[in-house]
């Protein structure tokens, strides 16, 4: 069985980030990085774009830099109108997208709320942070890819 390990020793890990309801996204990006220096990743590199339907994009051509995975961080907090469930899928999507045609992890901390106090929530320091558990899953799923490719 191929399972990934929590270990960035040899990992360059790229964050796309975006700027829109920063308090929050700048609570994430710490608990991301955080998380990065407490596994040891090798390189981490941030790319701050104005929204979440920019992640896609940078997302992408950090792929096209060579990176070993990406961590996107986003906050989408619901309004009067259809434009939250727009950019929530939208931006998802495209993370999808960016992950299959590069063959790249791309992790989605995108944190889609219906009201800020669960946004604040979900980007406290510690164990709940998405950011932090983004980059868990990004790292297992990068080790694990690496270790298959040499069967």
């Amino acid at each position: 069985m191929i399972e990934g390990r929590l270990d960035g020793s040899d990992l360059h890990i790229g964050i796309v980030v975006a700027s829109w309801n920063q308090t929050i996204t700048d609570r994430l990006l710490e608990g991301a990085v955080s998380r990065c220096s407490q596994l040891d990743v090798s390189e981490v590199s941030v790319l701050r774009v104005p929204g979440a339907l920019e992640l896609p994009l940078a997302a992408m051509a950090l792929t096209e830099k060579g990176v070993d995975g990406v961590v996107a961080i986003g906050t989408v907090v619901k309004g009067d109108t259809d434009h939250y469930e727009i950019i929530v899928r939208e931006s998802s999507s495209g993370l999808s997208r960016v992950a299959l045609d590069s063959g790249v992890p791309v992790g989605n901390a995108i944190l889609a709320v219906h009201d800020i106090e669960h946004a604040m929530e979900r980007s406290e320091p510690g164990e709940a942070n998405k950011g932090s558990e983004t980059v868990d899953a990004v790292i297992l799923t990068a080790t694990g890819l690496r270790d298959l490719s040499q069967i």
